[in-house]
């Protein structure tokens, strides 16, 4: 009997034992289930951070990089400043003339120092003044090149201007001529644009016009 109590009791221990323990591991279980899930709650707050930052940051590259960058082609991609022309001679018309349009004279060799103002057809309206305002047709071309820079018979109608708001060698060279009449101009740097021209001029451009009165007002 002594023998089979001993036996009871070591079993008995042994259950103990054993349920003491199963309910060790269940409780590791939980812990390890509960610190799992908080680990891929981190890991999933953390990517959606990362993904939302890094959608940010190629936005941010987006809409800050490429239109600054655009924006530098844009200002840089423009065609270069011709070369000054200050000091080379004049050369013959080098375009063919618009529909319409008159030949224009270069006085071919060493640009002219002063303003050149010449009749080429002396006309019967009005005299010119300076507070006028004009209708004219007329066609420009540059002294070093022989290109045509500009000219009304291109856009197939007259200009129309108050003659005090343009280039001085035209406020010079105008006075006095009649509507109806034609006259040639041949104006140096410092009575047209200088070294600050339009985009179609060379800086220190010496400039010939044609230019016929229309009206005057």
């Amino acid at each position: 009997m002594p023998s089979q109590k001993r036996d009871r009791q070591w079993v008995s221990s042994r259950a103990k034992a054993a349920a003491i323990e199963a309910a060790r591991r269940r409780k590791n279980r939980k812990r390890l289930g509960a610190a799992l899930g908080l680990g891929v709650l981190v890991i999933a707050i953390v990517g959606a951070a990362a993904f939302t930052g890094g959608g940010s940051s190629s936005s941010s590259t987006t809409t800050t990089v490429d239109p600054n960058a655009s924006l530098v082609s844009s200002t840089t991609d423009t065609t270069p400043a011709l070369p000054s022309a200050a000091g080379l001679p004049c050369v013959a018309v080098s375009d063919p003339l618009p529909a319409g349009a008159p030949d224009v004279p270069v006085k071919v060799g060493s640009p002219p120092t002063n303003l050149v103002s010449e009749d080429l057809k002396v006309g019967d309206g009005a005299e010119v003044t300076a507070t006028n305002t004009l209708s004219v047709n007329y066609i420009g071309v540059s002294c070093s090149t022989g290109k045509i820079f500009d000219s009304s018979y291109s856009r197939g109608q007259p200009a129309s201007f108050q003659l005090s708001g343009v280039i001085q060698g035209w406020q010079q060279g105008l006075p006095g001529m009649k509507v109806g009449g034609q006259r040639l101009l041949g104006i140096p740097p410092a009575l047209a644009y200088g070294s600050n021209p339009p985009p179609s001029i060379a800086p220190d451009e010496t400039l010939w016009f044609v230019v016929d009165v229309l009206s005057a007002t």
